[in-house]
């Protein structure tokens, strides 16, 4: 297992669909190993493959609170099959835009299926942090942020802002 860098925005990649996981091979073991150990390094409660730049529809997460006991999840090529009508609002942060957080409304209750590394397919349903975790990082697989969901004056306020590290760091 290694701790993987993050794609950071502006990064292109972040805006890339992932593809399905057709075989459940050790080299895709590996990669929810090495996600886990990133994730729980960064720390955070979900990471999409394309956040460490790879392009496979996989997400891991544990929106357990405690490290004593911990619950990570590796979801192969998750969707969401139901949605409630009723929102909620939550603060929503991304590793891949590190230290900014912004209330996001999304569905309050979602039901997803998902493959787990043994190829067995589940049905799950989810409220609360889980619900948005995986409303979240499935987002990531479809090329989406959750600043998307911001208004046009916000979003560009962070990418502006993002832009310009990314300079800064290019020319140190």
């Amino acid at each position: 297992m290694s701790i993987r860098p993050l794609v950071i925005i502006p990064d292109s990649k972040l805006r890339l669909v992932s593809e399905p996981i057709t075989d459940i091979s050790s080299e895709i073991r590996r990669l929810a190993d090495d996600m886990l150990e990133t994730m729980y390094d960064a720390p955070g409660v979900g990471l999409a493959a394309i956040q460490i730049g790879v392009p496979v529809r996989m997400v891991t997460m544990d929106v357990s609170k405690s490290d004593d006991e911990r619950q990570p999840m590796v979801l192969i090529n998750p969707e969401i099959t139901w949605a409630s009508e009723e929102k909620r609002v939550y603060e929503e942060g991304c590793l891949s835009i590190p230290e900014y957080y912004e209330e996001v409304e999304r569905p309050d209750r979602v039901r997803f299926r998902f493959m787990n590394l043994q190829g067995e397919t589940i049905e799950q349903d989810a409220d609360g942090l889980l619900a948005t975790c995986v409303q979240h990082e499935i987002d990531h697989l479809n090329g989406v942020l959750f600043i998307d969901y911001l208004s046009k004056l916000k979003r560009d306020r962070v990418m502006t802002k993002f832009k310009k590290a990314a300079k800064r760091e290019a020319g140190a």
